[in-house]
């Protein structure tokens, strides 16, 4: 790799200083954190008090503004008073990492303070449950609708219109509709998932399938594709790829509407476990909670990653700056196409009709 190239511009990052990278994403936002935290110069907007001295209202373990703490110091030796003692912290909120690191096991072995309230790994558990069924149905529904809007203008001209209306409408707007309508369980958290996702994801694919390359298209119609086996033949396997990428991502958005959804009807969930600790003060226990999300969404996304692998290894990374040609590639499809579309015994469209022989398709060019 060139010196001119040490940002990855043109060619892939090796290995090694890719793995580098990888853990100063994660390095760096701990450092600033824990300088934060240990590094009393560096903010500390508080005082704790450790002795009172003879300021009357001043409690041991209290902690106070630090300008109300040098005021009240000056008072008391102006006085004649013994002067308090303190030492500067941040405020509860922040909380340094040792202490949510604890916490990470803390939180799973420390039984709820009611019997009442929820373990932290049974809130998990309900949260995991509303987001992959909220994501199933919004994909079951979402998928389908997205490759005939990319593929068809038809199905685009009548259906994108009202959702890219519907997808500017924030999905926590329909929270009491969904309560009054599905009741107060998982319900209304689930259609709050669905909600969120379903119109993005609709968008997302459609967009992705009009990527499609027109001579590829023209190419299966030579062969004798048309109609529904040229949608199912050409159009969804040069997309799959692609389109599970969209899943991957999208799947990340729905973990966002999350905390939100979970609020109407019956609290539950892992947000209910984050609102209590935050009245208990317990704010190592939310960042933790908070940090757990993110390593069960990032194990997800590895996961589907590495799956990717298994299903598309034509899409495998190729060594760093070795890239097959387009032209090869739409060959080597092609010629694993051929066999299913030669015997086709109707005439080829011409290749201006589209797939449905009647109107341009939107995979192929404008005329």
């Amino acid at each position: 790799m060139g010196l001119r190239d040490r940002l990855g511009l043109r060619h892939e990052l090796p290995p090694r200083r890719r793995f580098v990278l990888l853990l100063l994403s994660f390095l760096l936002p701990l450092a600033a954190w824990s300088i934060v935290s240990y590094t009393p110069w560096i903010w500390h907007p508080l005082e704790r008090v450790t002795d009172p001295g003879g300021v009357d209202y001043f409690l041991p373990g209290m902690d106070v503004d630090r300008a109300v703490f040098a005021k009240e110091t000056a008072k008391a030796v102006q006085q004649g008073l013994k002067p308090p003692v303190g030492h500067p912290v941040n405020p509860k909120y922040l909380p340094p990492p040792h202490k949510v690191a604890l916490a990470f096991f803390t939180a799973f072995a420390t039984p709820p303070r009611l019997p009442s309230e929820p373990w932290l790994y049974q809130s998990f558990e309900q949260s995991i449950s509303t987001i992959f069924w909220g994501f199933v149905i919004s994909s079951i529904l979402g998928v389908p609708l997205g490759i005939l809007c990319g593929t068809y203008r038809v199905f685009a001209r009548l259906g994108e219109p009202f959702i890219e209306f519907f997808r500017y409408l924030p999905a926590p707007a329909f929270g009491a509709l969904c309560v009054a309508i599905l009741g107060i369980d998982d319900a209304p958290k689930v259609a709050i998932i669905v909600i969120g996702t379903f119109f993005q994801q609709v968008l997302v694919i459609a967009n992705t399938v009009r990527k499609v390359d027109p001579a590829l298209i023209e190419a299966a119609e030579t062969l004798g594709a048309r109609g529904l086996r040229l949608l199912t033949k050409v159009v969804i396997p040069a997309t799959i790829a692609d389109v599970y990428l969209d899943m991957r991502i999208l799947l990340g958005w729905a973990w966002t509407y999350l905390i939100v959804a979970e609020v109407f009807g019956t609290m539950s969930g892992i947000t209910f476990f984050i609102t209590l600790q935050g009245r208990y003060n317990q704010y190592d226990n939310v960042y933790a909670a908070i940090m757990m999300i993110g390593v069960i969404g990032l194990a997800t996304d590895m996961t589907l990653a590495w799956l990717a692998t298994i299903l598309f290894p034509w899409k495998r990374r190729r060594p760093a700056g070795v890239r097959k040609p387009k032209a090869i590639a739409q060959a080597e499809v092609l010629e694993e196409l051929a066999p299913s579309l030669n015997p086709f015994t109707e005439p080829a469209p011409a290749a201006s009709e589209g797939l449905s022989g009647e109107g341009a398709s939107p995979l192929q060019s404008e005329a």
